[in-house]
């Protein structure tokens, strides 16, 4: 297994780990961020669909990866954090999205709304 699969597979295991401890807590609305039982807190960054058709959502950061979920142009979405990709016109930066299905969309397509996520 590559250093990148690797760590792939260690950030979405914390981002599901993230989401089972966030169901367990309410959630206000429009509240961004994730509450842990032990006080801390993970921030989800914001950004907003760029794709002209919207974006297909997908579960590696590939391409050729299953297709899992849509987001439509100018949705505003979740974003848990960035990692390293396929590249999309350039652009090898990929978005684990927070919002329902954790799924991964091409940084290519979604424009950042406020601070750049962090890596994964």
């Amino acid at each position: 297994m590559s250093l990148r699969t690797a760590l792939t597979r260690l950030c979405i295991a914390a981002a599901g780990g993230a989401l089972v401890v966030g169901a367990a807590s309410p959630a206000l609305a429009g509240d961004d961020w994730d509450h842990h039982p032990d006080g801390g807190h993970t921030k989800y960054y914001k950004g907003r669909i760029s794709a002209p058709g919207g974006l297909n959502l997908r579960d590696k950061p590939t391409r050729g990866s299953a297709v899992i979920g849509f987001a439509e142009y100018g949705e505003v979405v979740s974003i848990f954090c960035k990692t390293p990709g396929e590249k999309v016109q350039g652009n090898p930066v990929w978005y684990l999205l927070a919002d329902g299905t954790w799924a991964w969309g091409s940084a290519r397509y979604i424009d950042n709304i406020g601070a750049s996520p962090r890596w994964c």
